[in-house]
């Protein structure tokens, strides 16, 4: 009868004493080592029409997901996310009347990274404006085009942006990160600020 590896992993090994049989031996040196690797899965649909029954998961069993760039962990009764792949920094389009690079800051970018297995969208660089309309907006919308589907909150998140205080009444806005992509920032009327900084903000998502 198969024994197991001296790692105690619970992997099966054919003794010289089994009945030979090379697909068993396959078989069960298989079943011991592929719930310890990281399995790849278009997606999590995918994954959770293939994880069943009795390749059903295990605790500690890795898997990587294509679709989103991400690793998750089976921990006994749900798969939780160990690291994004997706951390490459993107320049955010801007709506008429903003300009990059606010106070010399850098572009206003994002990008996706995880935080204690929730992804988080983070921010860096500065926003610019050089003149504001005289009836100022209950808002700005300052993308251009809208965030994609795996940047957006699943709920309205707000976080606060410090701000030049030429020109303003206060030192921080208000942005909105909207459930349909769009960052919202206000201000007020008497909120006309040269240049807004992103640097250091994030939010779940």
């Amino acid at each position: 009868m198969p024994t197991t590896d001296s790692y105690g992993q619970g992997i099966g090994l054919w003794q010289m004493t089994d009945a030979p049989s090379i697909p068993d031996a396959i078989a069960a040196f298989a079943k011991g080592v592929l719930p310890r690797l990281t399995l790849t899965f278009a997606s999590a649909s995918a994954r959770g029409s293939t994880l069943v029954g009795t390749a059903a998961p295990v605790p500690g069993m890795m898997t990587w997901l294509t679709d989103v760039q991400r690793m998750d962990m089976w921990d006994g009764a749900a798969w939780v996310t160990v690291s994004v792949g997706s951390r490459t920094w993107t320049t955010i389009s801007l709506s008429s009347g903003w300009s990059q690079n606010g106070a010399s800051q850098g572009n206003l970018q994002y990008r996706i990274v995880n935080f204690a297995g929730e992804d988080t969208i983070m921010f860096r660089g500065g926003i610019a404006r050089s003149s504001y309309p005289t009836t100022m907006p209950d808002f700005f919308t300052i993308n251009a085009t809208v965030l994609p589907t795996t940047a957006r909150p699943t709920t309205i998140r707000t976080i606060l942006l410090p701000c030049s205080d030429v020109a303003s009444d206060r030192i921080a806005l208000k942005m909105d990160i909207t459930v349909d992509g769009k960052l919202n920032i206000y201000g007020g009327p008497n909120a006309k600020p040269p240049w807004i900084s992103f640097n250091g903000t994030f939010a779940s998502l």
